[in-house]
C-alpha cells in the first residue's frame, strides 16, 4: 500500500453540488434560530445578509485556489504553498478543528430527533449509531458516498420547500417584524450588540461549504465542475436560509422559536396542529438534512486528515488508502473516534460553565474563520509569488472580493471571541500545542 497514493477522480458536477449543499443544509433545520434570541428577526436577517456577502466573496476567491491546486488537503495545500510549513499547519489544523468538531453536534441532533419518536432510545447511543453507519458508507467507496449525499440532499431541499408551502397560508409579515430588532420595535445601540452576538448562528447557515475543496482531487473535471458546484451551492443555501427564516418567523410568535432545537416543526405546529400528518412528516424527514450534513462532513474531515498525514503533518498511518475500496479508511475511523468521544464527554466536561456540546459549534466556527483568513492571505501571496500558475478560474472582483472576505472574517472572529472567551482560549491552546508537538516530532526525525 502506498501512503502517497492519490485519490481516484470519480465525481461529477452534480455530485459536487450535492456535497456543497449537503455539508451545510443541517444549518437550515436547527441552530440558526438562537440568533433571534439576541438579535431579533430583523437584526438576525441583517446579520445573515452580511455574513452571506462574506461567504459569497469568499467562494468567488476560494474557487481560484481550489481549481489551481486541486488537492484533498484543500486550504492546507494552498497555505503551505504560499507560506511554508507554519502556514500549512495553521490552515490544516483550523480546517481539521472545523470539520472534526461539527459532526458531534449534528449527530446529537439526529439522536434527539430519533428520541422524540423512540423515547427509549438514548440520544447519545443513536448519535453513535449514525456515526458508525455513515463512516461505513464513506469507507465503502467515494462514488457511492457522493451519490448517497446527492440523493439525501435533494430530499432535504424538497422537505424545506414543503415546509414553506404548508405554513405559507398562515404567513403574515407583521408577525415577522414584531419587535424585530433585538426585541425592540426600532434599531438601537442594543440592536447592534445583539447582531454581533448572533454572528455564529448566521455563520451556521453556510459553515463547511468550503468542504468541496477536499473533494477536488476526486473530481473528474475540477476546473469546470468545482466553480459551478460552489456558486450554485451558495445560491441554493442563501435562498433556503432566507425562505426558512421568513416563513418560520411569519407564522406566529417568533420568540417561542428562538431558543429551541426544532424551530421548523414547532412553526408548522402553529399552522397544522400537533396531530397533523404534515408535522409527523417534517419530524421524520428532518433527519434528511441532518444526515446529509453529517455524512458530508465525515467525507470532508477524512480528506483533511488524509492530506495532512500524506504531507507529514500527522502520522503516516492516517494516509493509508484501502487497496480495494480506494478510500482513506484510517482517516475516516480516526475522526469518528474523536467525534464519538466528544458525544460522551458532554456528560462531565464543561467550558465556560456550559456543556461541551454547547461549545463545539463555536469551536468549529473558530476553525472555519481562521482557515478563511489564511486562505485569502494565501490567494494574495500566490498571485504575487506565482503569477504564472495556471488558474482555470480567477477570483471574481479581485482584489475586492478577498478584501471583503478578510474584513468580514475579522468582524466575525472578533465577535465570536468576545462572546466566547473561554472556548476561544481552548482553541488557541489546541492550535499552539499541536504546532509545538509537530516541531518536536520533526526535530526528533531529523536527528
Amino acid at each position: 500500500m502506498d501512503d502517497n497514493s492519490h485519490l481516484k477522480a470519480t465525481l461529477n458536477t452534480w455530485q459536487l453540488w450535492g456535497i456543497a449543499v449537503g455539508l451545510v443544509i443541517s444549518g437550515e433545520y436547527f441552530g440558526w434560530s438562537y440568533g433571534w434570541a439576541s438579535a431579533g428577526t430583523l437584526g438576525f436577517l441583517a446579520t445573515t445578509f452580511l455574513v452571506a456577502t462574506m461567504y459569497t466573496a469568499f467562494i468567488f476567491s476560494f474557487t481560484e485556489l481550489t481549481t489551481a491546486i486541486p488537492n484533498a488537503g484543500g486550504p492546507f495545500a494552498y497555505a503551505e504553498r504560499a507560506f511554508g510549513e507554519f502556514g500549512g499547519y495553521l490552515a490544516g489544523v483550523a480546517t481539521l478543528i472545523e470539520f472534526v468538531f461539527a459532526p458531534p453536534a449534528i449527530a446529537l441532533a439526529i439522536g434527539a430527533y430519533l428520541n422524540v419518536q423512540f423515547p427509549a432510545l438514548s440520544p447519545r447511543h443513536a448519535a453513535v449509531l449514525a456515526y458508525l453507519l455513515f463512516m461505513a458508507i464513506n469507507i465503502i467507496g467515494v462514488k457511492i458516498a457522493a451519490s448517497f449525499e446527492l440523493f439525501i440532499t435533494i430530499l432535504a431541499i424538497i422537505e424545506l420547500l414543503v415546509f414553506m408551502a404548508v405554513v405559507a397560508p398562515g404567513f403574515h409579515i407583521r408577525n415577522f417584524t414584531a419587535g424585530g430588532w433585538a426585541g425592540q420595535n426600532h434599531f438601537t445601540a442594543g440592536s447592534l450588540h445583539g447582531m454581533f452576538a448572533a454572528v455564529p448562528f448566521a455563520i451556521w447557515f453556510f459553515l463547511a461549504i468550503e468542504g468541496v475543496a477536499m473533494a477536488a482531487e476526486e473530481a473528474k473535471r475540477p476546473s469546470h465542475s468545482i466553480p459551478i458546484a460552489y456558486i450554485a451551492g451558495i445560491c441554493t443555501l442563501l435562498a433556503l436560509a432566507i425562505g426558512v427564516m421568513l416563513f418560520a418567523g411569519g407564522v406566529g410568535n417568533w420568540n417561542a422559536l428562538s431558543n429551541i432545537n426544532d424551530p421548523l416543526p414547532q412553526a408548522m405546529k402553529i399552522i397544522v396542529g400537533p396531530s397533523s400528518g404534515w408535522l409527523h412528516m417534517l419530524v421524520w424527514l428532518g433527519l434528511f438534512g441532518l444526515i446529509a450534513s453529517l455524512h458530508g462532513i465525515i467525507f470532508g474531515y477524512s480528506r483533511q486528515i488524509f492530506a495532512l498525514a500524506r504531507s507529514g503533518y500527522l502520522p503516516s498511518v492516517f494516509s493509508h488508502i484501502h487497496p480495494r475500496l480506494q478510500t482513506p479508511w484510517v482517516a475516516i475511523l480516526a475522526g469518528g473516534i474523536v467525534g464519538i468521544a466528544a458525544i460522551y464527554s458532554d456528560r462531565w466536561i464543561t467550558f465556560g460553565g456550559q456543556p461541551l456540546t454547547a461549545n463545539i459549534v463555536v469551536m468549529s466556527v473558530l476553525g472555519a474563520l481562521v482557515m478563511y483568513a489564511v486562505s485569502m492571505l494565501a490567494l494574495f501571496r500566490l498571485r504575487k509569488t506565482e503569477p504564472q500558475l495556471e488558474r482555470p478560474f480567477r477570483a471574481r472582483l479581485y482584489p475586492f472580493s478577498p478584501i471583503w472576505t478578510l474584513l468580514g472574517v475579522f468582524v466575525c472572529l472578533a465577535s465570536v471571541v468576545y462572546y466566547n472567551r473561554v472556548i476561544s482560549a481552548v482553541f488557541c491552546c489546541v492550535v499552539g500545542a499541536g504546532y509545538v508537538l509537530l516541531r518536536l516530532t520533526r526535530r526528533a526525525v531529523a536527528e
